[in-house]
Formats: C-alpha cells, structure tokens, sequence
C-alpha cells in the first residue's frame, strides 16, 4: 500500500485536522521567526550579540550578557528536539503529495541538516567560532523556506479535487 500521491483523497474530516494543523503550526513557527527577527534584528552581529553578548560595548543601546553553558545547551537540546519532530511530521505529510520526488525528498530531509546547522551552529558560535554567524543565518533562511514551501504544497494539495 502506498500513500504517494494520496493527500487529495483523504475524507474530509482528515483534511480539515491537517489544516488545523498547519494553521496552528505556521503561527507558531511564525512567533519564532518573528522573536528571532526581534532578538537578533535579523543580521550576523545581532546573531553573535545574543549569544556572546555585548557587555563590552559601553554605549550598546540594549545590553547583552554572554549565555552561560546551560542556558546554550538548553537552548539547543529544546530546539533540536522539538524542530525535528514538527520537521518529522510535516515530512510524513509530504510525502503523501503527488510532487517530483526529488522535490520531495528534499523537503523531507533538508530541514533535518538545516536543523544541525542552525541549532549546532548556535552551539559552535558561542565556543568562539564567530563566522558560523553565517551558517546559522543561512541555514535558518533555507529552513524557513523549506516549512513554508511544504506548508504550501500540501495545502494546495488538500484542496484538489479527487
């Protein structure tokens, strides 16, 4: 039995509980992206401020303090394991689409190395390895992209008709 292809076909009451989900999901995916944007101002120093902190810069209009180890590793370890279960059901989701299966594929694995990377790389940066700033926004951007892209085809996957 296959479910390749077979997201248009679910009862409707199945579609309605996915986009419930997706709803609910994209806000919330949302808020984050929106507390990163407001925590970081969305750029490569802002990314290294709030991690490593500022409390060198006496005329920093906001003043930052470097994140102790417990507070990194919590940080990463509530971010790793959360992201990779919303990332793992969104993938189950996917794959039931009827799009070119390298895009598919893609989608379903790329948010699981955009999670290292980003997530690890936050780890990475706050050891002193200051250009992963970089890697972290990179990576952030292209995880951002794929939940939106994914969001997207199966949504307009649920409304097809059979």
């Amino acid at each position: 039995m296959t479910v390749q292809g077979s997201i248009h076909k679910y009862p409707k009451e199945i579609k309605l509980l996915i986009v419930s989900f997706l709803v609910v999901l994209s806000i919330g995916f949302f808020m984050g992206i929106s507390f990163v944007n407001e925590t970081t101002d969305a750029n490569p120093d802002g990314v290294e401020t709030q991690y490593l902190g500022n409390e060198h810069i006496e005329e920093a209009p906001v003043m930052k303090f470097k994140k102790s180890e417990r507070e990194i590793l919590t940080l990463v370890h509530n971010h790793m394991l959360s992201l990779s279960v919303i990332f793992f059901i969104l993938a189950i989701i996917v794959s039931t689409t009827s799009i070119n299966m390298k895009l598919k594929v893609f989608l379903m694995v790329e948010p699981f190395a955009s999670i290292l990377l980003t997530f690890g790389g936050i780890y990475i940066l706050w050891t002193g390895v200051l250009w992963f700033k970089y890697v972290i926004i990179l990576s952030g951007v292209l995880m951002t992209f794929t939940f939106i892209t994914s969001v997207f085809i199966i949504l307009k996957q649920l409304f097809q008709k059979k």
